[in-house]
């Protein structure tokens, strides 16, 4: 007899940090389906996601005992039984404030909310019908565990290099903006069933290999400015869940703090067995991400393992496998 999983089923919405390949099926150019993403993945293929290997959410989904991972809910394998273990919906270049979206032609949260209610009606069909007699849709819904990971494609791909954005507000009035979203997704999210929630605070943006080639390095190598920003909207973020978590009854609303895990990775590599976190494993490192970091790159490290930075914004498989266990600690209460 199989061991049952902690929690009945996944669901994924967000950007790149959690794509796993809703973008190879949509016209944009912010993919990952091509090498060498995806090396050092079980298949060794590339599949959409922004890494070499595991993201950090399949680190997560191995650690509540599931046997495979979401699918990306626009590939033809999100059908049938794959969908009772739920679904990813994530799209890279996607964010809180909807502009980012439209300017990558990424998917939108609110129409990845779409795509959820669409969702449930596939799996109160295949409730109804009669292959599927284990399918307690209630269950699936209530019990499942639900991963946000958004803000930070709105910062480094809109807001710092947008001049309509920046030159029009503070980054304190655009992170209030993106909170207010937040606020609403999460609220629509439990008016559609979902329990169990657990978001990603913003990691430090100022050290992201890409944000420091843009902003320049400051105190130990990070951009603080960029830093600064981060933490001032996790602050945010961390309030503003409190406040949901009161008014809405039933629900478990967990942040996951990614800030401090990945700054101790990017500002003291070598305590965690890493020999570079300012350069990224693909290409120059400076830069890379998408369609810059392909076959042709020149420099693309062999041993991604000693990298913390995959290319220039998403972490390698070694660093998300660090990440994940810290996200294993702090949502414990979203098992239990």
């Amino acid at each position: 007899m199989k061991a049952q999983p902690l929690v009945p089923s996944m669901f994924i919405f967000g950007d790149s940090v959690v794509d796993v390949g809703n973008n190879n099926h949509i016209y944009t150019i912010v993919k990952a389906n091509f090498p060498p993403y995806g090396r050092d993945f079980t298949t060794h293929k590339p599949t959409g996601r922004f890494c070499n290997g595991k993201l950090a959410t399949d680190f997560t989904a191995e650690n509540l005992g599931f046997t495979s991972y979401p699918q990306a809910y626009l590939s033809k394998k999100a059908k049938g039984r794959n969908l009772l273990i739920g679904a990813n919906f994530a799209s890279a270049a996607s964010g809180y404030y909807d502009g980012t979206a439209k300017l990558y032609s990424a998917i939108s949260l609110p129409q990845q909310l779409e795509h959820y209610k669409d969702y449930i009606s596939q799996i109160q069909e295949l409730a109804n019908s009669n292959n599927s007699k284990n399918a307690n849709v209630t269950s699936i819904i209530s019990d499942g565990i639900y991963i946000v990971s958004a803000g930070s494609s709105d910062f480094i791909q809109n807001y710092y290099i947008n001049p309509l954005l920046y030159k029009a507000q503070s980054s304190d009035e655009f992170s209030d903006l993106l909170i207010l979203s937040y606020s609403n997704f999460i609220q629509n999210l439990y008016s559609l069933g979902a329990r169990r929630i657990g978001v990603t605070a913003l990691p430090p943006l100022g050290c992201l290999p890409a944000a420091i080639t843009v902003a320049g390095p400051h105190e130990g190598g990070c951009s603080e400015n960029l830093n600064n920003d981060a933490i001032s909207f996790n602050n945010k973020l961390n309030t503003t869940s409190q406040a949901l978590k009161r008014n809405l009854i039933g629900l478990n609303l967990v942040v996951f703090d990614i800030y401090q895990p990945l700054y101790d990775l990017a500002t003291r590599p070598s305590e965690f067995g890493f020999a570079e976190a300012r350069r990224a494993c693909c290409g120059t490192g400076l830069l890379e991400t998408s369609i810059l970091c392909n076959p042709k790159s020149l420099g693309t490290c062999n041993n991604a393992s000693q990298y913390v930075f995959w290319d220039g914004f998403h972490p390698t498989e070694a660093a998300n496998k660090i990440l994940s266990d810290n996200l294993l600690i702090s949502g414990i209460s979203l098992i239990s």
